[in-house]
């Protein structure tokens, strides 16, 4: 039997939400929602009515999928035929309809229940596919990430706007004991899974119009970034201990502040060894070329003498390679960061007995030796791809009194010079 030719989608005039009106089986059902009447609303339950009707004209309506809390599933359900009778093809049949049926009127294609609210797995992929064309391939594969390994399986059967304040804030404190490995999470891993998951619910909240869950709740604090530079002693002392073939790499990452991806990405068409420049527009991030980490971070360095007989020895050793990579392995990929970190770096370090720290560490030397040698803050900030010169005084300038021994002792000299004896 057809749907009633009056099927509607109507609104109830005492609370201006939106109901289902339709007939089945003889019986006039009227089902309603906590939409609020409203054209983006109108539009999304009208999908759902065409996809009812279709399924009740092909008898593969059930009435519990749809209004699984109304008492009319008990009355049908012995009578309708089982939802396992239908054939794939006409289930899938009756979803692409109605999925067309969304699209064309514009409606979000998120799967909803009848209240309108779609679960949060839905409406997650619904979003990261929307999204994913505004980010660089290393933050789909983080995002990506963060949805399969900690969210979904979190709110897997939840609706978008049954997740509440507690909810949020008693996963944050699951986050803050264990992961897969037993470990905590830090701080800024548990910020960026909480991140992901604001703006899921922020989005959906703008759509489906409900308050979100995830308000004030602030981030949690994170320790400052540990920055533990080189002294130009030990600078020498690595760049004298390191196997031949490192020694350009490791003469170009202290002189230059270059991030390890930069380093990794360079290629010799980036390299102008006659105006002692190189450009920066490019990083190799998980095993493939991607953008720079920050539009800003787009930028021509200025060498020093150091780096340009550096890069002239490198063209020497990786000449028969015949690679675009200035920093390559045998097969003319850039190499291995964890392997030269860990065969190379941690091993020239604990051999030359100097505290063992992270190969991007070189990147904060090269901008407190800087700092100390003098250099005009601006010019530093353009050398190392910041956009102002804070970072530089916020985070490096504190190394300087350490490195150069002049703890006030040039405004001493200036008041001695300037003031009445």
């Amino acid at each position: 039997m057809g749907v009633f030719a009056m099927a509607s989608i109507r609104i109830r005039l005492e609370t201006q939400t939106l109901y289902f009106d339709f007939q089945y089986r003889g019986i006039r059902c009227k089902e309603l929602t906590k939409l609020k009447a409203n054209k983006v609303n109108q539009l999304r339950l009208e999908a759902i009515m065409k996809s009812i009707q279709k399924e009740i004209d092909s008898q593969t309506f059930s009435y519990r999928k749809y209004f699984p809390n109304s008492k009319r599933a008990d009355l049908f359900e012995s009578a309708a035929p089982s939802i396992a009778s239908a054939t794939a093809n006409e289930l899938v049949a009756g979803a692409e309809a109605a999925a067309q049926e969304m699209r064309k009127t514009g409606a979000k294609q998120a799967t909803v229940n009848v209240d309108g609210m779609p679960s949060f797995s839905d409406f997650s992929d619904l979003w990261f596919t929307e999204r994913e064309v505004d980010w660089k391939r290393s933050t789909q594969s983080k995002v990506k990430d963060i949805l399969v390994k900690h969210l979904v399986p979190r709110f897997r059967g939840r609706r978008v706007h049954e997740i509440t304040k507690a909810d949020i804030l008693s996963y944050r404190g699951v986050l803050a004991k264990t992961n897969e490995d037993g470990k905590a999470l830090s701080a800024t891993r548990i910020n960026g899974v909480l991140n992901i998951l604001r703006q899921i619910l922020t989005e959906a909240a703008d759509r489906y119009e409900f308050v979100s869950g995830f308000r004030s709740i602030k981030p949690l604090r994170i320790p400052k970034t540990k920055i533990e530079p080189f002294s130009l002693l030990e600078v020498g002392q690595i760049l004298e201990g390191a196997p031949e073939e490192f020694k350009p790499y490791l003469t170009t990452a202290f002189f230059t502040g270059m991030r390890t991806s930069e380093l990794l990405g360079l290629t010799w068409e980036c390299v102008d060894l006659d105006r002692a420049q190189l450009t920066i527009n490019q990083a190799w991030v998980a095993g493939e070329l991607d953008s720079t980490k920050t539009a800003g971070s787009e930028r021509t360095i200025d060498l020093s003498t150091p780096v340009i007989a550096a890069l002239i020895q490198q063209q020497k050793n990786t000449e028969a390679i015949k690679s675009e990579y200035v920093f390559c392995a045998s097969n003319g990929k850039p190499f291995n960061r964890h392997n030269f970190a860990n065969r190379i770096w941690h091993p020239l370090l604990t051999q030359l007995k100097i505290k063992r720290r992270r190969p991007y560490q070189t990147r904060h030397t090269a901008a407190t030796l800087w700092l100390a040698s003098g250099e005009n803050p601006e010019w530093i900030a353009r050398q190392m791809g910041h956009t102002s010169t804070r970072m530089l005084f916020t985070t490096y300038s504190r190394y300087v009194p350490n490195l150069t021994r002049k703890d006030g002792s040039a405004f001493e000299q200036l008041l001695n010079s300037q003031l009445p004896g």
